[in-house]
């Protein structure tokens, strides 16, 4: 809506709080003409809904991705060049060969391997979900207490992502009570945490 147009909006309330100043049909048209502008107002509202939404949705992931390069330039204290180019030569076998016996042997070995890598904690978080049972538990909290402040490259953390599967895995299980421990986590620690789609993690949760 204009800009142009508020004045002659405040100029019909006015009338309206002044129906001596009025006839009759003149206050029914006046009111018709506001009802007419409210509802042009609450259609615009709605049409830059969609707008607003991807706008914070990406704000949120650019935020992330922030803090994401920041904890992998860490790295760079810890490791030589050399030795970070085989802790993401290792990793990439993973993204390659995803679910392979191949992809957890290099999983394993980054982890042995490189125990304060940022993508030691995405290491974890992956063999987390190709396991099952105690053994996928036992990588999600492996995630949870030692590499929660690990980040995938598009914003993703992994000790609120490992929470978020989790809880999934404790909701598959009949165990609601362990599902809602690891989701409150994410809503009062990761308030801005992220999937890998870029959607906030606390929207994604049950209520």
């Amino acid at each position: 809506m204009k800009t142009d147009k508020l004045p002659s909006i405040f100029f019909t309330a006015w009338l309206l709080a002044s129906p001596a100043l009025c006839s009759a049909s003149e206050l029914d048209e006046l009111k018709a003409r506001v009802a007419a502008l409210e509802a042009r107002l609450t259609s615009l509202v709605k049409s830059l809904q969609p707008s607003i939404a991807k706008a914070k949705t990406e704000q949120l992931r650019a935020a992330q991705q922030l803090r994401a390069r920041k904890r992998m330039r860490q790295d760079s204290t810890n490791y030589t060049r050399d030795e970070l180019r085989s802790i993401e030569s290792l990793y990439q076998v993973a993204n390659k060969q995803w679910g392979t016996e191949q992809a957890r042997e290099s999983l394993r070995t980054l982890v042995q391997k490189y125990g304060k890598a940022n993508r030691t904690g995405c290491a974890i978080l992956y063999l987390g979900q190709m396991s099952h049972g105690k053994e996928k538990i036992q990588h999600l909290q492996h995630a949870i207490e030692q590499f929660g402040d690990c980040f995938y490259g598009d914003g993703v953390q992994v000790g609120a992502y490992a929470r978020f599967l989790l809880g999934q895995d404790y909701l598959s299980h009949n165990q609601p009570r362990k599902a809602k421990k690891r989701f409150d986590e994410i809503r009062d620690q990761y308030p801005d945490a992220i999937d890998h789609r870029g959607n906030s993690l606390v929207a994604l949760l049950p209520e």
